[in-house]
């Protein structure tokens, strides 16, 4: 997964993976996602990231599953 800021624009692209786009679908006017042909999420775009996403900070945390 990448994440790529667009400072000029305030938008920011999270690709998740490099699948040719067969559809894009709007959740709202802020917020659009890149489908494949197999309806596998390609990427996001949110548009106005620094109100919509806290585009500031961004951080990975991996949670391993607890046996009990």
């Amino acid at each position: 997964m990448r994440i790529k800021y667009f400072t000029d624009t305030d938008t920011a692209l999270v690709e998740f993976s490099d699948h040719p786009v067969a559809q894009t679908k709007e959740i709202n006017e802020n917020i659009y996602v890149d489908l494949d042909a197999d309806d596998n999420l390609v990427n996001m775009t949110i548009e106005h990231a620094g109100k919509q996403a806290n585009i500031a900070e961004v951080a990975y945390q991996q949670i391993e599953r607890q046996i009990t």
